[in-house]
């Protein structure tokens, strides 16, 4: 093991999975962009295709506190190197699903298997990351999806006139796979057992975080006591707000762009690829905010003032933006909406990791299963509310109630306080 390095391992895990959150935000927001062919060749209605948007957000919201109980129990490497070839497989069946039924059912397991990604990262980032660089590590590994998915809108419109779209499902199934093998090739779940770790970095890293002296005795979690903790009740009702607000721009921006405002898909995709891309700063601002508070030893300030901007950020910029009458203004308003919504995000999982410590990756997952049912519930609520209502503007309001409600929600939230969920069973 070497002395010194200077370029810290830690941080090329972090580009590790700063590419992981890239490929999950490109394969999930596929669907979106390939609506109108699929939807053709499928012969598939607005509704219809709702739902097999939503699948997803099911398949990934159920299976997100067993894929975090799996990264706790059997480590990260081995997990993520498992769901990442599990979900890239059906991202690649996606391209040969020929009715409703299989797509349903594919779109379904692409979501399980996506499931397993955060809690996992969340999980590597207890082990590796010191407590002062969680938030701007979260902030830069969940810019990655936003960047991925902004890349995609435009690239992917691209590819399917090149390629067709099940085709293009195909090749991104490819990229997943051979993120994979790297990954496990490369990474270990203790920073101290990684070949090319410096013994100063991992004295560094063991010095400055909070894991336990003898934690890595197995132990098995009591689920009735996460789901009895108020903190819990408090991440996945607040993150069930943020993922609903977000979850509209992987789902029905772009359509929502092509029709309303008369684009075609290639400017559809550039004009839906903004509030993406603005997110991502969202991310890197947050990020940094968290950590530079929490240097000024203010611990549980650093979490709850970022995750409270970024709501109401949130909340004014979804209601402003259907009172603008052409694109560019519309999007500047959602582009700020998307800004405050991924201002939570580094808050909310740098909390997560705060309280559950060696169980980090089953409380995200938990927290990730409610944000993830928010996901489901807009996939939906926006063509039923337009069906219903002939109008975007109650979807709009809705997602800017749960911002505001999210906001009171941070004031309970204590991540100062650990959970204590160890059962007196040993695994």
């Amino acid at each position: 093991m070497p002395s010194t390095s200077w370029f810290p391992t830690r941080y090329k895990m972090v580009f590790g999975t700063f590419l992981l959150a890239m490929i999950v935000l490109f394969d999930r927001i596929l669907l979106s962009v390939a609506k109108d062919p699929v939807a053709e060749s499928l012969q598939l209605s607005d509704k219809q295709m709702g739902w097999a948007m939503s699948i997803f957000a099911l398949g990934y919201a159920l299976f997100q506190t067993p894929a975090g109980l799996f990264a706790d129990k059997y480590g990260p490497r081995k997990i993520l190197t498992a769901v990442v070839s599990l979900w890239s497989l059906f991202t690649a069946l996606t391209g040969v699903v020929y009715n409703y039924g299989i797509l349903m059912v594919v779109r379904f397991l692409f979501g399980a298997g996506e499931a397993g990604a955060f809690p996992g990262m969340a999980r590597a980032i207890y082990s590796w990351i010191p407590l002062q660089e969680r938030g701007i590590v979260n902030g830069i590994n969940f810019s990655g999806g936003r960047i991925g998915a902004a890349f995609a809108l435009p690239m992917v419109a691209w590819l399917m006139e090149l390629v067709g779209w099940r085709m293009t499902f195909v090749i991104l199934g490819g990229v997943g796979l051979l993120w994979g093998l790297i990954w496990y090739l490369w990474f270990r779940d203790n920073p101290e057992d990684h070949k090319g770790m410096p013994t100063d970095e991992a004295a560094f890293i063991r010095a400055h975080t909070n894991r336990s002296t003898g934690e890595e005795e197995k132990t098995k979690i009591d689920f009735g006591k996460l789901f009895r903790s108020k903190q819990m009740w408090l991440l996945m009702g607040q993150y069930f707000s943020s993922n609903f607000t977000f979850f509209f721009c992987l789902t029905w921006l772009f359509p929502h762009l092509k029709t309303t405002y008369g684009l075609d898909a290639l400017e559809a995709g550039f004009y839906a690829s903004a509030p993406l891309v603005s997110g991502a700063l969202g991310n890197w601002f947050s990020g940094f905010m968290v950590d530079y508070i929490y240097k000024r030893e203010k611990w549980a300030l650093s979490r709850k003032a970022p995750a409270i901007i970024g709501f109401i950020l949130a909340s004014v910029g979804i209601v402003a933006s259907v009172y603008m009458e052409t694109v560019t203004p519309a999007i500047i308003f959602i582009s700020i909406a998307v800004f405050g919504a991924d201002m939570t995000l580094s808050p909310s999982w740098s909390a997560c990791v705060d309280i559950g410590k060696q169980f980090s990756g089953a409380v995200s997952g938990t927290m990730n299963m409610a944000g993830n049912i928010g996901s489901f519930l807009t996939a939906l609520a926006f063509p039923y509310l337009l069906d219903m209502t002939g109008s975007e503007v109650p979807f709009f309001y809705l997602a800017a109630g749960l911002n505001v409600l999210a906001i009171l929600l941070w004031w309970g939230v204590n991540p100062e306080k650990p959970l204590q969920l160890i059962s007196n069973t040993k695994l």
